[in-house]
């Protein structure tokens, strides 16, 4: 089957996501250079299967365009296109609590570039603020293996500035101020829960 991302661009599977995915039991330190999709997904996992929270990853929507009808029971999707998500990419409930966050890594050593993000994420995140939910970003930064968890009023404060002719990014020094360094450990992988914890007691 041929996929394509929204621009028309052919997606390739990388080599390494033809291996099984790794349970939470096969977690360690060698694993670094893993994306932060993965470790996310592992340490849900891990929450979900010790009863700490229920937060999964949303499907990426496809759009079919050719299937091969030869009979009903053997349909062959032949081409689909990555449709855009119109939300976030994680989504659940923790002690009661929604949440909602976006997960993004840049390359970047001394900024995060904002046109990491649509301004429909932006909007939605909005949304679950107003609605009490709990919405923040997680943010990675590749090289040197850092994780901050950012409260979306930040994020939108950021976007506000560069909707307003300021900076298309956020200084390292400004995620180190205003959001939450994130320690990568074993069970699980990366503990936002923690961070979560202390917004809960602090809101």
């Amino acid at each position: 089957m041929e996929l394509r991302y929204p621009n028309g661009k052919k997606y390739i599977l990388d080599k390494k996501d033809k291996n099984p995915r790794k349970t939470s039991n096969s977690i360690s330190y060698s694993n670094r250079g893993m994306t932060l999709e993965e470790d996310l997904n592992i340490t849900n996992q891990y929450y979900l299967q010790n009863d700490l929270a229920v937060i999964h990853k949303k499907p990426t929507p496809v759009q079919i365009v050719h299937v091969d009808y030869k009979s009903r029971s053997t349909a062959v999707i032949k081409e689909a296109y990555f449709k855009q998500p119109s939300t976030t990419d994680y989504n659940g409930v923790f002690q009661g609590k929604y949440i909602d966050f976006e997960a993004k890594e840049t390359n970047n050593t001394t900024s995060f570039p904002l046109q990491n993000f649509h301004e429909h994420q932006i909007d939605h995140m909005k949304k679950v603020v107003q609605q009490n939910g709990i919405s923040f970003v997680i943010l990675r930064f590749a090289k040197s293996e850092e994780i901050f968890l950012l409260e979306s009023q930040f994020l939108f404060n950021f976007w506000s500035r560069m909707a307003s002719g300021g900076r298309k990014s956020i200084k390292k020094e400004e995620i180190i101020q205003y959001g939450h360094l994130i320690p990568i450990g074993l069970y699980p992988r990366i503990d936002y829960l923690q961070v979560i914890k202390k917004i809960i007691k602090n809101g």
